[in-house]
């Protein structure tokens, strides 16, 4: 399992319709082949920031699978205007302790 974190920054008064249109977007990620789930956390100290993360199956099933698909046109398509400066996507998999 890999978790994809991403620190969204959304412009200004745009967060109610940032909050909606993610709501709608949530059905494009959640139909993809390798998705496990997802959570977007809103910060309670900063306004307009948000936390996404994802799980997936695997590294690719994010960076190929996903990202090379219409779907994530899509989703580009409906999101990325929220953004500024456009957020950095980074993976992560688990440590065993």
């Amino acid at each position: 399992m890999i978790l994809e974190a991403v620190m969204l920054h959304v412009k200004p008064n745009l967060e109610y319709e940032f909050e909606a249109t993610f709501k709608q977007a949530s059905r494009i990620i959640s139909s993809m082949d390798g998705y496990l789930s997802h959570e977007l956390h809103r910060c309670i100290e900063v306004k307009g920031k948000y936390l996404l993360l994802v799980k997936w199956q695997s590294l690719e099933s994010h960076t190929v699978g996903f990202r090379g698909s219409p779907e994530y046109q899509e989703w580009k398509k409906l999101l990325h205007h929220f953004y500024d400066p456009f957020p950095i996507v980074e993976h992560f998999e688990e440590v065993e302790i």
